[in-house]
């Protein structure tokens, strides 16, 4: 039997995936699905450039604000969840378009998930007491040591992944990537067709970063943190406020880092996001990839899909 069709669409930060989705919808049968850890997150729209609520009301997306700022979400989780909706969107005749920009979560997707270690608290605390003393960066170069794989996909200060893979090691006495290695679930039953954003120059994309993170200031972020410190019970270590721009503004308000160099710091910290998406797509998803900076960009991409579906029949 064929599988049935389900399409990938993935870039960095500012590639203009949700543009491109969108001209999708308008000429395919899809049913959009969010592969994004931070629009997960309910109340968190600016800094997550969040489709507004007209653009949602016309193109729904599933897996969209499903939880608040105080929780988190798993990749073993988004999995599961991504698989229903994928599900039902078959079962409606339409075909699944996934898009975002959360690695990790297409990788789950398209290899299965590896049986990890379960988490263990006071590994975690003992980590966290080590990182407030000799730094991220430190505990980056040991990982660096003991698991390279998983520490040249790690940026240095990107703390709750570096706290996970150092508690694997140290728990289960082997590495993250040998872990993964072993493999667990089996690949989603589905003929994807993945689709990469990718720009020809660097710095045109990091002046796209910049022009939006200017946007998400003008538009309220800092308040948008505010209301979110004074509804919820909220720290530093949540992965909701370990979010690019989240983390900063936090951090801001609080006197950790002058005001004066949010802009700065919120615009580097996400051309290091966009930077480790890239490494993602090129190295380990390795899907077909266009030009994101193309004026031609939509047209190749419809006749793209509107090939690659045509292949699946």
């Amino acid at each position: 039997m064929r599988l049935p069709p389900a399409i990938l669409l993935m870039g960095p930060t500012a590639s203009g995936k949700t543009a491109l989705a969108l001209e999708i919808a308008e000429r395919f049968p899809v049913s959009l699905i969010s592969v994004d850890s931070a629009l997960v997150f309910r109340d968190m729209n600016i800094g997550t450039a969040k489709p507004d609520a007209g653009t949602l009301a016309r193109y729904p997306h599933a897996l969209i604000d499903l939880i608040t700022p105080e929780e988190t979400y798993s990749a073993a989780r988004f999995r599961t969840d991504a698989l229903v909706a994928m599900a039902a969107s078959t079962a409606a005749g339409k075909i699944p378009l996934l898009v975002g920009g959360t690695m990790l979560y297409f990788k789950t997707l398209l290899d299965g998930l590896a049986d990890l270690p379960e988490a263990d608290p006071a590994l975690r605390a003992e980590i966290d007491r080590e990182a407030a003393t000799r730094g991220w960066p430190a505990l980056h170069a040991e990982l660096a040591r003991l698991d390279p794989a998983t520490a040249a996909r790690l940026h240095p200060t990107d703390a709750q992944r570096l706290q996970r893979a150092l508690e694997i090691y140290r728990g289960s006495g082997r590495s993250m990537s040998e872990w993964l290695a072993a493999g667990g679930e089996s690949r989603a039953p589905y003929a994807f067709i993945s689709l990469g954003l990718l720009p020809s120059d660097r710095s045109v994309l990091h002046g796209r970063i910049a022009e939006r993170f200017d946007a998400m200031l003008a538009a309220g972020l800092d308040e948008e943190v505010r209301g979110l410190r004074q509804t919820y019970r909220l720290h530093l270590g949540l992965p909701s406020m370990r979010c690019v721009g989240y983390r900063q503004t936090w951090e801001a308000q609080e006197g950790l880092i002058p005001r004066a160099e949010l802009r700065d710091r919120g615009i580097f910290a996400t051309r290091q996001l966009a930077k480790r998406q890239i490494t993602w797509i090129s190295n380990t998803l390795k899907p077909e990839c266009l030009d994101c900076l193309d004026p031609a960009l939509i047209d190749q991409s419809l006749q793209r899909l509107a090939q690659r579906l045509d292949e699946t029949r």
